[in-house]
């Protein structure tokens, strides 16, 4: 965690610094960055410089992972790479539905997707929309604008204009609860101002972030302003991708056999309102996901 802290100097002078508790096994370690005799205004910038400095060798990774992937791309031909974007489309849609309560098994959505074999004997709305969410998927991978207000309503109502025409592409008025979070979303009255906010932060920070930064931070503020009544998790996962496919990153697929992990991260975030448990989450699965690209020096 990055807390500001203060003390007391002989003198009786008052002094703040930044500390940042680093686990590393068994042990803890304690780095420090220094304020002085004031909190500054780029606060959130130096807690996000301490963070980086705590974890040098997984942002090291992480660029290994980029360059590495980058390399693997020039030299696969396009018959492969198209293969690849199919095969990480599908496991991507069968993940993020199947988090979200999709009855489709991985085989029922790589047949759905890849075949086009309707599954038997499920849910017509589940088979619905994993088939949008492909479709949704691909348009992610040319959209070179900035993430906006519009874009994302343009997106959920892609997503579910087949199977819930009457929240599609519409702002929740409603009260929500997460199932089995102890995290409360906002009220309906904030959830406009607070979508606002969140783009206007956004704008600033394209550059200003390092790109992994951006987009889990992108998934935890989006899901936490749970904007609509349904598909928040899906949306926020695809704006994270979006993220990371035009900033020339590898992307991200959450799985459902690691969704309680995930949803921890989210949860301890959200009620103690501190982004580093999730970043820090996000940074090692995303680390862990894209091992093979971090073996090759």
């Amino acid at each position: 965690m990055v807390s500001i802290k203060k003390k007391k100097s002989k003198k009786g002078n008052i002094y703040y610094y930044l500390q940042h508790t680093v686990r590393k096994g068994k042990a803890v370690e304690y780095k420090e960055l220094y304020l002085v005799n004031q909190i500054p205004k780029d606060i959130d910038e130096l807690k996000i410089k301490l963070f980086r400095e705590s974890y040098k060798e997984l942002y090291d990774s992480i660029q290994l992972i980029k360059e590495n992937s980058k390399k693997e791309i020039k030299t696969m031909p396009k018959s492969m790479r198209e293969k690849s974007i199919e095969l990480f489309a599908t496991r991507f849609t069968y993940d993020t539905q199947r988090i979200e309560g999709s009855t489709l098994s991985l085989r029922d959505t790589s047949n759905l997707l890849e075949r086009g074999i309707t599954p038997k004997n499920k849910p017509i709305e589940d088979i619905k929309e994993a088939e949008a969410h492909k479709k949704l998927f691909y348009k992610i991978l040319t959209h070179q604008k900035d993430l906006s207000y519009n874009t994302i309503l343009e997106w959920h109502e892609l997503l579910f204009r087949e199977t819930k025409a009457e929240i599609a592409g519409r702002i929740r008025k409603h009260r929500v609860g997460i199932s089995g979070s102890k995290f409360i979303p906002p009220l309906p009255v904030e959830v406009y101002f607070l979508l606002m906010d969140f783009f206007k932060w956004y704008t600033k920070n394209p550059e200003r972030l390092h790109p992994i930064e951006l987009a889990a931070f992108v998934h935890l503020k989006f899901v936490t302003i749970h904007p609509f009544g349904d598909g928040n998790g899906r949306i926020a996962r695809l704006m994270m991708n979006s993220v990371l496919n035009k900033k020339g990153y590898p992307m991200f697929n959450i799985s459902y056999e690691g969704r309680t992990s995930y949803y921890n991260a989210l949860e301890r975030s959200q009620i103690k309102k501190e982004w580093n448990h999730f970043l820090l989450w996000f940074i090692k699965k995303y680390i862990a996901s894209n091992k093979d690209n971090t073996l090759r020096k």
